[in-house]
């Protein structure tokens, strides 16, 4: 089967929580052929590690990382998530921020318009910030 994969499915395939939705996630990840998995997704599942569960930045990092790998997961472009990850994780800056920096490295545009200054922290990117 081939399907768009929602965050509830790999937040309950990550925690058992509730058991039975975790069994039953898990086992749908192992039969499936084919799961997209949204870049939004991506951030929805980031988010929910963090504020449902608690889990700290390096955790929630290496959960991903290993849902972006699993063998019957695509992305559309996994360098840019995975670089996202990396700011995420390095430079202690929210999902969304890390994910329009790395987009904005793999883009060639090199700037982020934004009022968010933890972005003058990276050197990879430029904030240009609305006058």
């Amino acid at each position: 089967m081939k399907a768009v994969l929602d965050t509830n499915v790999l937040v309950r395939h990550l925690t058992a929580d509730p058991p039975e939705q975790g069994r039953r996630a898990t086992s749908f990840l192992a039969r499936a052929d084919e799961l997209l998995l949204p870049d939004l997704v991506v951030a929805e599942l980031v988010y929910a590690l963090e504020s449902g569960y608690e889990l700290e930045r390096p955790r929630v990092a290496e959960l991903v990382r290993a849902v972006i790998a699993f063998p019957t997961i695509v992305v559309l472009d996994e360098t840019l998530l995975l670089r996202a990850l990396e700011l995420y994780e390095r430079e202690k800056l929210d999902f969304a921020t890390s994910y329009l920096a790395a987009s904005a490295e793999r883009s060639g545009v090199g700037a982020v318009a934004s009022f968010y200054r933890s972005l003058e922290s990276l050197k990879s990117v430029q904030l240009i910030e609305p006058a």
